[in-house]
């Protein structure tokens, strides 16, 4: 596991050196933190993270990124759709051992950095998978769904209730304008198989921002009696 200490970071983080953090992430602190230090030292340079973010990373990244978890199962299979930096698949992957976390992603050079960090953080309960969402429908069957930052809710519908087995649960992230997307998705989800979705609040540590969550279960797999 990757030692616990820090890459400096230019910038004020007023979360970098809080021991809240620290006790927030508990035993998957060490790969978390090493995670931080890969996204600062080449997260910039490989067109993963905007400079602005690296003085942020803990509070609009990696917390809001852990609020997810809760929602999770902890073991069987997460699929993290589109997962480009990691986030939150290398954090999902960190804080669940116990189940596998396949990052799914479409760009190769971003399945090689998430191959890279999985490596070098020793997640062996991660599988980088290349591809989009639509490619393995049919082929990958999941326990849990997670999504941060892709698309609006009735295409989420689209890409992820398909990977669910009935009863699995889709997490998406979403922000002020999550109960309008419920909204309109609602038939596309009925027609997929999706229960009534809840927009909950995702809290981690306090003064920080809390994170929206909308959370589906899909009832029924069409067609599948």
């Amino acid at each position: 596991m990757t030692e616990a200490r820090s890459t400096e970071v230019d910038g004020a983080d007023p979360l970098h050196d809080d021991p809240r953090v620290a006790a927030y992430f508990g035993p998957s602190w060490p790969a978390i933190l090493g995670f931080h230090d890969l996204l600062v030292s080449q997260g910039e340079l490989r067109g993963l993270v905007g400079p602005r973010e690296l003085p942020r990373l803990w509070e609009r990244h990696l917390l809001n990124s852990a609020a997810v978890v809760p929602f999770l199962p902890t073991n069987g299979r997460i699929v993290d759709v589109g997962s480009g930096a990691g986030l939150p698949g290398i954090v999902v992957a960190a804080m669940v051992p116990g189940a596998e976390v396949v990052l799914l992603e479409p760009m190769e050079r971003r399945t090689d950095w998430l191959s890279e960090v999985a490596s070098t953080l020793h997640l062996d309960n991660v599988v980088v998978l290349r591809g989009r969402a639509q490619d393995v429908h049919g082929d990958l069957v999941a326990d849990a769904v997670t999504v941060r930052a892709v698309a609006s809710l009735d295409k989420l519908y689209r890409w992820a209730l398909p990977l669910l087995r009935a009863g699995g649960t889709l997490v998406a992230m979403k922000g002020s304008k999550a109960e309008a997307e419920v909204e309109e998705a609602r038939h596309i989800g009925r027609k997929l198989g999706a229960g009534p979705a809840a927009v909950l609040d995702a809290p981690t540590i306090e003064g920080v921002d809390v994170t929206r969550v909308v959370r589906v279960v899909r009832e029924a797999v069409p067609g599948v009696r």
